[in-house]
């Protein structure tokens, strides 16, 4: 066994061991009672507390502005803009038969027999109707698949793009 002399060197000299030299032990940080749970509640309470110590009446209101909002970071996004839409304009004629109208609605527009009868009657009874609304690009292509297969049978059916 060691002298107690050698035991306290040996203390002295771990690294991190944060004692003054000379094995006095560790240095204290303030009294026994301020390392008992309830007095390291009121250290903590009070450092949370933005209004001090003191806390109660007498102390200056909290600055709203000045609180820390301990929520969750967000970014807004904007909302993108729907593009600008366009409908597709069908003429009436008095050559192309309305079986070929009710055809072209079926296949281009994708309507079915019944909503495509009712589009091809507004054709006929008030010279024009709307075949369908889309965006630029789509209501383009349509339009011009319509002249085409009209040309195809020899129809003079018209169509054209208009924005909604």
């Amino acid at each position: 066994m060691l002298p107690p002399m050698a035991v306290d060197a040996r203390a002295d000299s771990r690294v991190g061991h944060g004692g003054p030299p000379g094995g006095a032990g560790p240095a204290k940080r303030g009294s026994d009672r301020e390392r008992t749970p309830s007095a390291a509640r009121t250290r903590r309470s009070e450092r949370d507390d933005p209004r001090g110590a003191a806390g109660g009446e007498g102390s200056p209101p909290i600055d709203p502005s000045k609180e820390r909002d301990r929520g969750v970071a967000t970014k807004s996004r904007s909302r993108a803009e729907r593009p600008p839409r366009f409908k597709v304009i069908l003429y009436n004629d008095d050559y192309t038969p309305m079986e070929f109208v009710v055809q072209i609605l079926e296949k281009v527009f994708g309507k079915s027999p019944s909503a495509a009868t009712q589009i091809m009657l507004q054709i006929h009874r008030g010279g024009m109707g709307v075949a369908g609304v889309y965006v630029l690009e789509v209501a383009e292509t349509k339009s011009a698949t319509v002249l085409r297969m009209a040309e195809e049978r020899g129809y003079p059916l018209r169509s054209g793009v208009e924005k909604e």
